[in-house]
């Protein structure tokens, strides 16, 4: 399996990691109601969930432009390069999140989807 293929996986499981911060950095996870408990987060715990969500977002136009650009024969190391930097800045994003630093968590995102552009744009 390559590299970026690993990277698909990654991406499909990152939203387990910021779901896992917003429930069980603190008291009161209710797993009989979840997505009420969710919409009384606050803080950082709010924020976590935000990015949460936006991981599932960001997920399909990403294993599709890796899966593609395999299919249309662009070069492997490429393929790689763009599917660790686009997790790399992932998990830059969602750091910036919980952090709380809106500028840079878009410039990140921004800079991710550049790297799911690139990999489209790779294989036309």
């Amino acid at each position: 399996m390559t590299t970026a293929y690993w990277c698909v996986l990654v991406a499909s499981l990152m939203p387990l990691l910021w779901t896992a911060v917003a429930k069980f950095s603190g008291p009161g996870f209710n797993n009989r109601a979840p997505r009420e408990f969710q919409a009384r987060l606050t803080g950082f715990r709010a924020r976590a969930h935000w990015a949460h969500q936006n991981s599932f977002e960001a997920f399909p136009p990403f294993a599709a432009a890796v899966i593609i650009a395999h299919l249309a024969g662009v070069a492997q190391e490429r393929i790689d390069l763009l599917a660790l930097a686009f997790i790399a800045l992932r998990l830059v994003y969602g750091v910036l999140y919980l952090a709380d630093q809106a500028l840079l968590r878009s410039i990140a995102w921004t800079a991710a989807v550049g790297c799911v552009i690139a990999l489209f744009v790779s294989a036309a």
